[in-house]
């Protein structure tokens, strides 16, 4: 790349290759070090509360790290070129359409610093003289630290051309005014509907449609025409908040089903939807949509791959599991031996609590008999640490929590 960049020696060359062949032995234990301390190192709020935004952010912590130790293993010590990865641009693009620059995704130096501690971790595995060791950093943190700073300044030219592409685009206009009534943001009422094309009066309900594919645009505006439909609404809002996301309102009183949603959306391989609560008039609009989101940052703490989720079905999980530490904890106190015990055990117990402790009424729903059930509740109340007469809202979270796993 720069027939000016120092070049190593043949010994400090060959310690750079099997450094890095050591590093790849363990590349995904060091994204996830590296990726930890950049979110320690800087305010990471916009990223972690979008969970895709999180995933991009990982795969880019992770191409950059593996195409930089791909250019060592190549040509040890050279000057590295940044990474023209599409899911590196397809991030900056998306960050664009956010109103972001790559500056919001926090500090590139907390994951320089990641990297490094865990190189120089393999430098010292593949020498002990102290001279090789001292030219091999040498060489490797300028390598390391001119290739973050080449990346960051390409990567951030690039920005500026999407940003101004994007300004050239009736879409920046309508972000931007959606983006202003997230924020609670004081902007004329007749004119936010104007740039939307939306009303805003009335009820609405939000939805979030994702899929982890990215070239699926298609089947993510065929789910929002169907969550429109199925809403029983003559219209809707939609924004491309990704290239693999949608942000929709549609003006409804209540929340489709989870059942006749997953039926719309089932012939779309992947695609998922979460619910916010119905709202009303602008602070409806724009609490409707953070119940969404906070619904699908539900789903990825715990780590669910359920396609459809309603807020309001899961408005005490999500608040529960703001610590993961603390809601296994919870799940541990108060299940006991239950949290692992056959899934048709807990189903019982969560049907019986939701059928207002009526085992004849828990036995139609679950297609059993009532004996059965009984049994069954039997040995719920051998496996709990205290009778689930006695903790049932406690249980009836846990078994909520543990089903959303499963």
């Amino acid at each position: 790349m720069d027939s000016s960049w120092p070049r190593p020696d043949r010994r400090i060359a060959a310690l750079i290759r099997e450094a890095a062949e050591r590093f790849l032995a363990y590349s995904d234990t060091a994204v996830d070090e590296l990726t930890a301390a950049a979110h320690e190192s800087a305010d990471y709020r916009v990223v972690l509360d979008d969970p895709q935004l999180e995933a991009a952010d990982r795969r880019m912590n992770k191409t950059n790290m593996m195409h930089w130790l791909s250019a060592n293993l190549q040509d040890p010590g050279a000057r590295v070129a940044p990474s023209n990865d599409p899911d590196i641009l397809q991030l900056a693009r998306d960050m664009v359409r956010r109103g972001l620059d790559m500056h919001d995704l926090g500090s590139w130096r907390g994951a320089q610093h990641g990297a490094w501690s865990a190189w120089v971790d393999q430098c010292f595995a593949v020498t002990s003289d102290l001279d090789e060791l001292r030219e091999l950093m040498k060489v490797s943190e300028r390598s390391m630290t001119t290739f973050i700073d080449d990346s960051i300044a390409a990567l951030d030219a690039y920005v500026e051309r999407e940003r101004a592409e994007l300004a050239r685009g009736a879409s920046a206009e309508r972000h931007a005014t959606v983006q202003l009534l997230l924020e609670g943001a004081p902007i004329a009422r007749a004119r936010a509907e104007a740039r939307l094309g939306y009303a805003l009066t009335g009820s609405h309900v939000a939805a979030i449609i994702w899929s982890d594919a990215t070239d699926d645009a298609g089947g993510l505006d065929a789910a929002a025409e169907a969550v429109m439909r199925i809403g029983g609404a003559p219209r809707r809002l939609t924004l491309n908040a990704s290239a693999s996301a949608l942000w929709v309102w549609v003006p409804a009183d209540a929340t489709p089903t989870v059942e006749e949603t997953e039926a719309a959306v089932a012939t779309h391989r992947g695609v998922r939807v979460a619910y916010g609560r119905p709202g009303h008039d602008l602070d409806g609009f724009r609490r409707s949509h953070l119940d969404a989101a906070n619904a699908q940052r539900m789903l990825a703490r715990v780590g669910s791959t359920r396609p459809v989720v309603r807020y309001e079905d899961v408005a005490l999980i999500a608040v529960i599991t703001a610590d993961m530490a603390q809601a296994d904890q919870f799940v541990s106190d108060t299940l006991g031996d239950l949290a692992t015990a056959d899934a048709s055990l807990r189903d019982t117990a969560l049907t019986y609590i939701r059928e207002r402790f009526n085992a004849s009424a828990a036995a139609e729903k679950l297609y059993t008999h009532r004996n059965t059930v009984e049994r069954r509740l039997a040995r719920v109340d051998q496996l709990l640490p205290a009778p689930l007469a006695d903790n049932a809202a406690s249980v009836v979270a846990a078994l909520m929590l543990v089903q959303l796993r499963d």
